[in-house]
């Protein structure tokens, strides 16, 4: 049986390579796929994180034209993570927002209690703000 998190990883594989074999049909994701990815699957991210005097599409091509380290104007897998790990940095702040104050302890390790559950399961401790019912997870 996987864990949780090979589920969650392979879940992240299964959705870049949703959207990377769109058009044409590759490994890569172009700057629509990668527009249509983000739009769909990250919108707290993009709502958290983008500037306040930036539209979604520009902040969007910002975060292209950073991932894209060989400027080919197409993402490897590779590349993407660099997005990615944006993503997961916020859905961690945001996890931690939504306990409260109480919850914020800077430089606090994950071997100290800090007020939620990191176990496994359906309903382990917080909601990560995503549906298990559909998608390119199952």
């Amino acid at each position: 049986m996987k864990t949780d998190l090979e589920l969650a990883l392979e879940c992240a594989i299964n959705i870049y390579h949703h959207y990377a074999i769109k058009h044409p049909m590759d490994d890569y994701l172009s700057k629509t796929e990668f527009s249509e990815l983000l739009k769909e699957n990250a919108k707290p991210f993009l709502h958290n994180t983008m500037p306040s005097n930036m539209s979604v599409d520009d902040y969007i091509n910002k975060l292209f034209t950073t991932a894209d380290r060989n400027q080919n104007g197409r993402l490897k897998f590779t590349e993407f993570l660099t997005t990615l790990n944006l993503v997961v940095i916020d859905a961690h702040n945001r996890s931690h927002q939504h306990h409260g104050s109480h919850d914020q302890h800077p430089g606090a390790g994950h071997d100290q209690d800090h007020g939620h559950d990191h176990g496994h399961g359906p309903d382990h401790g917080h909601d990560h703000g995503h549906d298990h019912s559909q998608g390119p997870c199952q």
